[in-house]
């Protein structure tokens, strides 16, 4: 069966980083002629493959550009140790150069256009329920989540979870009035784009219906969402595929019923770990369904019959699951139905993957060759001991 990767990349930046010795060298990324006299002492460097802990990154909330501050805070913990203490503006050149390497032109034009019509938007909408571009826990989460985070173990996580398969959980998240709020909010967005005869981004390339909550103002609190709310259960349960360094979302809404889309073929998130909510409204069908976690050398491989489960969405109640992990919407058969996603990203761990050479602990196709190969290895072995004991006793 084939798979889609559904998303667009929208702006994602990675980090040049290791060959598996722990650094990998730098390549200046002009293609000729010498280095600027910024980086000229330093053009022989190389970066740490693995981040450098103890080390406490400048404040670049003040700089403004192609990338997001947060990029260079994480990129300078891999800096070599002569960079480290040099001045900021020498560090940002340095760093900047290197995220040109590996960010294409036509990827960079593509986020600058993309940066273009956030900002028409940002100028020209009003919206209609200001509060919610702020956060506000108690008037966002059920008290029982908000304790959980708070309590911020996993025993508190687990409390308010259920686990149907591996890796797949379930609670009670969001408040019926915010809930309301969001869907009023993407309403009134969604009828002023009409008005304004302004052409709306879509989520990703398989959703026909549903807006970018990031594009109209929401980026910020959405931000905020993913960091304080998400960051601390991921770093619990998915610590394997980056959940101990999310530093980047996308966030959307997408819609299902009459006239909107019926339901979302099979396929995997671009990303590391994905929330999914769902806000209303009345509607039947829609269940997601699961079939295995899969890297991407295995992402069309079989599902085992343990893989598989089926989710029915509940309004207010949140499903938590790996962004590499298999799923689909079946129909929406009657009804009106509208989920809140969050795609929530590590910049680390992807690049990190790149080199990994052993089997990943969370696919469930290289874990299954992984054993396979275990138990034709001992079994080689115990038919080498016998005709070895076999040819000793003659």
């Amino acid at each position: 069966m084939a798979l889609d990767g559904p998303a667009e990349r929208r702006g994602e930046v990675q980090v040049a980083m290791g060959n598996g010795n722990g650094v990998a060298p730098l390549q200046a990324s002009r293609p000729a002629g010498r280095p600027s006299a910024a980086t000229a002492p330093y053009a022989d460097r190389r970066l740490r493959l693995n981040p450098n802990a103890d080390h406490k990154p400048q404040d670049y909330s003040d700089v403004r550009g192609e990338y997001a501050p947060v990029v260079y805070s994480a990129l300078e913990r891999h800096l070599p140790p002569s960079l480290l203490d040099v001045d900021r503006d020498v560090k940002l050149h340095f760093m900047r150069e290197i995220l040109a390497r590996y960010w294409p032109q036509g990827e960079r034009n593509k986020v600058q256009r993309h940066k273009e019509y956030r900002q028409r938007i940002l100028l020209l909408y009003k919206p209609l329920h200001e509060e919610l571009y702020n956060m506000r826990p108690s008037a966002f989460f059920l008290p029982t989540f908000l304790e959980a985070v708070r309590s911020n173990s996993e025993e508190s996580f687990r409390n308010i979870m259920t686990e149907p398969i591996p890796g797949v959980y379930s609670f009670a998240m969001l408040q019926p009035t915010f809930c309301e709020m969001l869907l009023e909010e993407v309403e009134n967005f969604e009828k002023w784009v009409h008005a304004m005869k302004f052409k709306i981004m879509r989520p990703n390339t398989m959703n026909k219906y549903g807006a970018v909550l990031d594009d109209f103002g929401l980026e910020a609190m959405l931000n905020q969402f993913m960091e304080q709310f998400i960051a601390p259960i991921s770093r619990v349960f998915y610590p394997e595929v980056g959940g101990g360094t999310l530093d980047s979302h996308h966030a959307f809404v997408v819609e299902y019923g009459k006239d909107r889309d019926v339901e979302l073929g099979f396929h995997v998130d671009d990303s590391e770990v994905t929330l999914n909510v769902c806000l209303g409204k009345q509607f039947s069908g829609g269940e997601l369904y699961f079939r295995g976690i899969r890297c991407e050398n295995h992402v069309n491989s079989e599902t085992q019959h343990e893989e598989m489960y089926d989710y029915t969405h509940i309004p207010g109640q949140a499903v938590l699951h790996r962004g590499r992990h298999r799923h689909g919407a079946r129909a929406t058969s009657t009804g009106l139905r509208i989920n809140l996603l969050l795609w929530c990203r590590s910049s680390v761990f992807r690049e990190m993957k790149k080199y990994q050479k052993d089997f990943p602990s969370w696919c469930g196709e290289c874990q299954r060759e992984k054993r396979e190969r275990q138990s034709q290895w001992v079994k080689a072995t115990k038919m080498a001991f016998l005709r070895g004991a076999g040819g000793a006793m003659i």
